[in-house]
């Protein structure tokens, strides 16, 4: 384990163009969580790269060379010798006891209850960052962020190699259960949709038990690679189920619905914001922070606005709804209303301007 120790200290560590995210590392102790190819690693090696080479040790606990538990009696050691001030264990499993180091950094999927660690939640790239990797900010821009999606990686993939690699990708990734999960979630996105509903589907294919799709279903949640909103005041209701990026859409199945993946879209934005929301009857979001309403309507017009204000009017008045926002793809317009601001803005000038 030492000559493995002593490899992992000389290796010169390489980031291609690094861009920018909203998150950013420090010198306080971190565990970075998010699903595969969300950016950890890259934001990690950044970070290294910054410092003096000497001061830290960066371990990719994937690597199957490792053993624990001789890693878990040399490393500790190896760090006082070495005068490491900084230990990075990427992809961390938890049987790697953490030593005692001015830095500590780990990422994994799984969350890991250490409160001596500061918690970044990575997730894929929002529009704003997705810009960062555009040649130029034009109206193909949001056409390209439909098509590749979050997942820093798509843009240096060939078109006709991206949707092999991100199913080989999350094959790697996940077990049999949570694959045959997703999988069949991309064709019910922004829908709503319980586990029991999904088992259901599943077992008429795929031998499952409803106890292994359940804690499949719930670690598919905790590693925000699915994602659930809550009817506004019936938390017992079926929620509404969300991808985590929406090339897994295209990748995983055929089936094409443009009005549920933009709402998606939608979605993800108001997540990255760490914004609070609900669904109700003919509401996409309602967000009680701010009491405004967000309305997924990509294509829709002034009049296809007016008609939807009336069917809702009942719930604007009842939640003093101050604000109401129609997410479209290009068309921007206003229509007055007694008591609330009423707007349609196109998807691209919502994202930045939130």
């Amino acid at each position: 384990m030492d000559i493995l120790l002593e490899e992992f200290y000389k290796l010169d560590l390489h980031v291609d163009k690094f861009h920018n995210r909203k998150v950013f590392i420090d010198k306080k102790n971190y565990q970075i969580n998010g699903i595969t190819q969300s950016g950890k690693t890259k934001l990690i090696k950044h970070y290294l790269l910054s410092l003096k080479k000497s001061s830290y040790l960066y371990i990719n606990c994937s690597d199957v060379r490792i053993n624990i538990d001789e890693l878990n009696n040399k490393l500790s050691k190896f760090c006082i010798l070495n005068k490491i001030g900084i230990v990075v264990f990427d992809n961390y499993v938890k049987n790697i006891k953490l030593v005692n180091i001015s830095q500590l950094i780990i990422s994994s999927e799984i969350h890991y209850n250490l409160d001596f660690l500061n918690t970044i939640t990575l997730f894929p790239l929002d529009y704003e960052e997705f810009l960062a990797y555009e040649h130029k900010y034009d109206s193909s821009a949001l056409n390209h962020f439909f098509q590749l999606g979050g997942l820093p990686f798509m843009h240096k993939l060939q078109s006709d190699d991206r949707n092999i690699y991100l199913q080989k990708t999350l094959l790697l990734t996940l077990n049999n259960i949570e694959f045959e999960i997703i999988k069949f979630c991309a064709k019910v996105i922004s829908q709503k949709i319980s586990p029991f509903a999904i088992y259901e589907r599943l077992k008429q294919t795929t031998k499952i038990s409803k106890d292994k799709l359940y804690k499949s279903f719930e670690n598919l949640i905790l590693k925000n690679y699915l994602h659930q909103v809550e009817k506004l005041n019936k938390p017992k209701a079926t929620k509404k189920l969300y991808l985590c990026d929406t090339s897994f859409k295209s990748a995983l199945c055929i089936d094409k619905h443009f009005g549920r993946l933009f709402e998606n879209m939608v979605y993800l934005e108001l997540l990255k914001s760490d914004v609070e929301c609900y669904y109700d009857d003919d509401i996409d979001f309602y967000i009680p922070e701010s009491d405004s309403l967000i309305l997924c309507m990509p294509f829709s017009n002034e009049r296809a606005l007016f008609k939807k204000i009336e069917l809702i009017e009942a719930f604007i008045f009842t939640h003093q709804i101050k604000k109401v926002t129609a997410i479209t793809m290009s068309l921007e317009s206003r229509i007055s209303h007694p008591f609330s601001t009423v707007e349609m803005v196109s998807f691209d000038i919502w994202a930045i301007g939130d």
